[in-house]
């Protein structure tokens, strides 16, 4: 319309507007673009708290912190007692490339520096910062690096590694980010480490229950081997119990996890190992060599374990991980200095329950043989008088000599009841003497028989026979029962052992098919060369009705004693 004039703005004014519409937008784009990060925040911070096995909540911190600040690739490093790094967990990095690279890291460089001084390190550049020691060949390339430790109570737990961000370089904000992740982090593997701890106390605690119950309701020689077999399983190691040193400087294996035979002439070339076990101290130790007969692989970490054993004596639990597994814990060695505690309790009850039971049994056995002694035995005796005087009654005849034979019975039924009190009343102590061995020998070997070998004594057999003289006749008895059982068809055999002062005499006679020509023959030539190294003399008849071997070996003249002394 005429008049009409068209409205507009100075410049100026229409500048400054524009630019407070710009900042406007500028500052709601930050808004949005924080509360999406602080969103972004509170994801990982649940991600990392939903979990409570220790191992996964490691892994699900750094991919929380790799998804939080955009970068390619992360790790956590978990720092060692003495420094360095125990664990390295690492995200972003293909397989081949881990595969290339071979050894992780293990606290060098920038990582080293972070643990030294564990402040948070923010770098545009890895390779411009001078305690960057590079990388190994086959490592990817890598820029821009954030590092943040990790603290649990105060002490420093690990180090959150970052680094290659999506946006070129780590800002303030991904610093504050990834701090405020990390002291979330802090009190999520503290209490996965709680719950790890609790879980394992209640598995020792379930464990030493059960060995307890086993050792004492068992064998009480497999205990040493219960003991191990159970540590090995709690702390995911092989485990040997060995005796203390011995006189000649060696140690005897006692129990092992693996099931291996007992060995004696142990060799422990390991002044830690040695340390330990000399001032009864449990000992961490990080690689365990000097055992060349327990650990056949490269040397790894150890448990040196001393206790007191089910015989009195000190023993010593060993328990050995793989060289590439993770160091034992101050918590491994505190549970298992108290199952080693626990274990020695209950083979000491053990073996003082089974000292009750011989105790009981040796009772039971006395008392049969006094029975035996002053009831059955004198029964028979009078029973064979009564016989004898109506033997001589009757005089000459069939029927007296029906009752001589009967007579005759009797005594040998005396001498083998004698025999079976003397095995009975016997001491544990006296299980080396000559009678003991035989009765056992003829026990082992004569009770495959049809009928069981007897054996039977008569005078000083235990005086006069010395060491030597008591292994030659053991050997006759052993053989010649043993060619009775595999060659001679007999119904069973009997073994009279005679001594006098001057010279013993073994008869060893079955009823067989006899010898005939060749058999047995090569087996009874070391019993005859025994016999002339004794000074002895071996006799063997041999018919139809069976073998009759009779050793007669001089008594060794006692050694005179020393002059100037008593005897």
């Amino acid at each position: 319309m005429p008049g009409d004039e068209s409205i507009t703005f100075p410049d100026a004014p229409r500048a400054e507007l524009d630019r407070a519409l710009g900042e406007l937008v500028e500052q709601a784009r930050k808004v949005l673009d924080t509360q999406g990060r602080l969103r972004a925040l509170v994801r990982a911070n649940r991600a990392v708290v939903s979990h409570l096995d220790l191992p996964v909540v490691l892994r699900t911190i750094i991919e929380a912190a790799v998804e939080l600040v955009g970068a390619r690739y992360g790790a956590l490093g978990v720092i060692a007692e003495g420094g360095g790094l125990e664990q390295f967990i690492h995200v972003g990095m293909a397989d081949d490339a881990v595969t290339r690279i071979g050894h992780l890291p293990e606290g060098h460089g920038l990582l080293g520096a972070l643990i030294d001084d564990p402040r948070p390190i923010r770098l545009d550049s890895i390779a411009d910062d001078p305690r960057s020691s590079g990388f190994p060949d086959g490592h990817p390339p890598m820029t821009a690096f954030l590092g943040v430790p990790i603290t649990v109570r105060d002490a420093v737990y690990g180090n959150l590694y970052l680094t290659d961000p999506v946006a070129g370089g780590f800002t303030d904000d991904d610093e504050q980010l990834v701090k405020a992740l990390a002291a979330n982090a802090g009190f999520a593997i503290d209490n996965a480490r709680l719950y790890a701890e609790t879980v394992a106390r209640q598995a020792w605690s379930a464990s030493a229950a059960e060995m307890t119950a086993s050792i004492l309701g068992s064998d009480a020689a497999r205990a040493h081997e219960e003991f191990a077999t159970r540590v090995a399983a709690l702390v995911g190691a092989r485990a040997f119990v060995v005796s203390a040193e011995e006189h000649d400087g060696t140690f005897r294996l006692l129990g092992a996890s693996d099931g291996r035979a007992w060995t004696t002439g142990l060799v422990i070339d390991n002044d830690r190992v040695r340390s330990a076990i000399e001032g009864s101290q449990p000992t961490r130790i990080d690689e365990l060599n000097g055992l060349p007969a327990l650990l056949d692989d490269e040397p790894g970490p150890a448990l040196i374990v001393p206790f007191d054993g089910r015989t009195g004596e000190p023993e010593i639990l060993i328990a050995a991980r793989a060289s590439d597994d993770l160091p034992f814990s101050a918590f491994d060695l505190e549970r298992t200095v108290a199952f080693a505690r626990q274990a020695a309790i209950a083979m000491e009850l053990a073996e003082a329950r089974a000292d009750r039971e011989r105790v009981v049994l040796l009772e039971d056995r006395a008392r049969i043989a006094r029975d035996l002694h002053d009831h059955v035995i004198q029964q028979l005796f009078g029973t064979g008088l009564e016989l004898q005087s109506i033997e001589s009654a009757l005089g000459p005849g069939r029927l007296a000599e029906r009752i001589d034979t009967t007579v005759r019975s009797l005594d040998d039924t005396i001498a083998q009841i004698r025999t079976a009190i003397f095995s009975l009343s016997r001491r544990q102590e006296e299980t080396s003497s000559l009678r003991h061995r035989l009765l056992d020998i003829v026990q082992e070997v004569g009770d495959a028989l049809p009928r069981p070998a007897t054996v039977s004594f008569s005078g000083p057999v235990d005086v006069v026979s010395d060491p030597g003289l008591a292994d030659d006749i053991a050997a006759f008895v052993r053989e010649g029962l043993t060619n009775v059982v595999r060659h001679a068809r007999a119904d069973t055999a009997t073994v009279d052992v005679v001594a006098t002062a001057d010279e013993i005499t073994v008869d060893l006679a079955d009823d067989g098919s006899g010898m005939g020509e060749t058999s047995r023959r090569s087996g009874l030539r070391n019993l005859s060369e025994r016999a002339e190294r004794r000074s002895g003399v071996l006799a063997i008849e041999s018919t139809a009705q069976g073998t009759r071997l009779r050793l007669r070996l001089p008594v060794p003249a006692p050694t005179p004693a020393p002059a100037g002394r008593t005897p």
